[in-house]
């Protein structure tokens, strides 16, 4: 049609208004705005968070009340004036406006709600007053008007593929549910296979964290499918009860399946590993993913380790950025926070380990390209070759230190949160583990040697060898980090050198001898006052600070004082002395002396003053 208009003569396009003719042009500009709905997780969110874990159908449908109101107060639909009532439903013209919104859709999606909750409640007593089941049938009525309602709007242009779907589910479970309650065991059993199917498919188009709503929703229709079997009778197969209908609904249904699947492998992107398909939702992590896919090129392309080491570093601030997202994700999300019933690990939770190995990997690339730099300006005595590099030069316990970190991250790694359980991987980073545990061990028994600490460093050299040789022998290999080669290039480096420190510990056994023997010089760290009985050649006694005497004395343990503690007085009897006390004069009176004599005499005294 298109083609046709453009082959008319330009006459006619004399005669058209050159502003109406702008006016069409920006109208077909303008994008139609396409609405996703999830209508089977909105409704389940819904109704676990409004009374329906506990069974109490009266609070949802107050609930969906309460929302329906709200909703028509913010998008200007009310429906009359405080003192007239006027019914407006949401059409396709409200659809069709600029400023139109997907909330529009929930409003019949809550009425059709409210109605099936009351259904639900008067269900519950219709237990005890029979009446009420009519009353039931007339609420599900009701629902059914306003699923074709949603069923109508979301097959327009303005809905997905995926939206179309679950209001199509929708509406056939509703739909299946009155007629199940009517008896209508045929046309139950219809509605009710029809949204089953749909529902599985939906499944299996989407991501492995949004299946567990859908699978669940299929699990519940299989009772009253069965039901619907048994009173239909044997002769008769839900399968057959679908082509009673025709193959139309059947041909559109694979179409709008392998229309979402299309558009959910757009919106979405996968990664594996370990055998596990995870959705990548956040845009760093996709981008993230996207940018290490060709990071191995990029590695052997640099001319040099510092250019390996910068590019490292860059991806590794990108990983964090990532991973920083799946973290944000998880806090917004409470459900992604805990693991399901089986006790796996969400998708969300297992992406994040992903990303978490991945840092830990790079970190430990970015760790191995830095001892490989360092082994260039080594000096080690064992190497073959040397290459001389004007740097500062790299002493064996810098790189013992580098390995060190090393082992760090591979404990980390050992704990990552989901990877407790897998055998296979511990396995792996066990073997690991021993790889660099030979290593360390070597640089460590090279810095002994420096410090010719022979027996300690043959001792390090069996420790590596022995790791080296576990690591060899194990048959679990990391892909990411197969050293195999470098260990038994190492064990074969440490034949030598255990024989060479084993000849060096020997000979310096028979130099001391004969340094004792012909007094030849050697440092003490004695003083001169505690070797009188040994010759010694000392330089150091001639310098300013001979070791001849040590000034400050130092401190010794000498016995303290013993303290007695006379407990035993306590219990001692001592004799009576009364017999050698003087005892006084019957009055009380004491003979007068001369000192009395004279007070009388010269009326001193206390009997003269009164």
């Amino acid at each position: 049609m298109v083609e046709s208009k453009s082959e008319k003569p330009d006459v006619n396009k004399e005669n058209v208004d050159p502003s109406k003719e702008m006016e069409i042009d920006e109208e077909e500009d303008v994008p139609t705005k396409v609405f996703t709905i999830e209508i089977l997780r909105v409704i389940k969110d819904l109704q676990q968070q409004h009374g329906l874990r506990h069974g109490d159908f009266q609070r949802y449908r107050g609930y969906c009340s309460r929302r329906v109101k709200r909703l028509r107060k913010t998008l200007n639909l009310p429906q009359g004036d405080k003192r007239h009532y006027k019914k407006r439903d949401v059409t396709m013209a409200n659809l069709e406006k600029e400023n139109s919104d997907e909330r529009l859709i929930h409003i019949p999606l809550m009425l059709a709600e409210r109605a099936w909750a009351y259904a639900m409640q008067l269900r519950q007593e219709s237990n005890t007053e029979p009446r009420k089941r009519f009353h039931l049938v007339g609420k599900l009525r009701k629902a059914t008007v306003y699923a074709l309602q949603l069923q109508e709007l979301c097959n327009s242009e303005y809905c997905d593929a995926r939206t179309k779907l679950e209001a199509e589910a929708y509406s056939a479970w509703i739909h299946g549910s009155l007629h199940f309650e009517l008896s209508l065991w045929k046309s139950a059993a219809e509605n009710l296979k029809k949204a089953q199917i749909i529902y599985e498919n939906l499944a299996q188009t989407l991501p492995e964290e949004e299946q567990v709503v859908y699978k669940a929703k299929v699990d519940e229709l299989t009772p009253s499918l069965r039901y619907c079997a048994y009173n239909v009778g044997e002769n008769a197969s839900m399968n057959d009860l679908l082509e009673m209908r025709g193959q139309g609904m059947l041909d559109n249904l694979s179409t709008l399946v392998a229309q979402t699947k299309t558009e959910s492998m757009e919106a979405f992107q996968t990664t594996e590993w370990r055998g596990r398909k995870v959705t990548v939702r956040p845009e760093k992590v996709r981008l993230f993913l996207l940018s290490i896919q060709d990071l191995e090129k990029s590695i052997e392309k640099a001319k040099d380790y510092p250019s390996k080491i910068e590019l490292l570093e860059n991806v590794l601030l990108d990983c964090k950025d990532a991973i920083s997202a799946i973290k944000d994700e998880i806090k917004q999300d409470p459900k992604l926070r805990t693991s399901s019933e089986s006790g796996t690990m969400t998708a969300t939770q297992y992406l994040l380990t992903y990303l978490s190995y991945t840092r830990l990997k790079l970190t430990l690339e970015r760790n191995l390209f830095m001892v490989a730099q360092g082994k260039l300006s080594l000096d080690d005595p064992n190497a073959p070759e040397k290459v001389q590099i004007e740097c500062k030069k790299t002493k064996p316990q810098d790189l013992s230190r580098l390995y060190e970190i090393i082992l760090q991250n591979v404990s980390e790694m050992q704990q990552l949160p989901g990877m407790e359980t897998d055998s296979a991987y511990q396995s792996e980073i066990e073997t690991l583990t021993l790889t660099f545990k030979s290593f360390r061990c070597y640089y460590i028994a090279i810095t002994l040697v420096a410090l010719k600490r022979w027996r300690e460093a043959v001792a390090l050299y069996e420790r590596s060898t022995k790791y080296a040789s576990e690591a060899i022998a194990s048959k679990a290999i990391s892909k990411d980090f197969d050293l195999r080669n470098e260990l038994k290039q190492l064990i074969q480096t440490i034949e030598g050198c255990k024989f060479s420190a084993h000849a060096n510990s020997v000979l310096e056994e028979d130099t001391a001898e004969e340094s004792v023997l012909y007094g030849k010089a050697t440092k003490s760290s004695k003083p001169l006052f505690e070797r009188l009985s040994l010759y010694k050649e000392d330089a150091s006694l001639n310098s300013r600070n001979p070791n001849v005497f040590k000034l400050t004395p130092e401190m010794q343990p000498i016995p303290a004082k013993p303290l007695f503690f006379d407990l035993a007085l306590n219990f001692v009897e001592f004799p009576s002395l009364e017999d050698k006390v003087e005892q006084k004069g019957a009055g009380g009176k004491q003979a007068a002396g001369m000192s009395g004599f004279v007070k009388g005499l010269f009326g001193w005294g206390g009997s003269a003053g009164k």
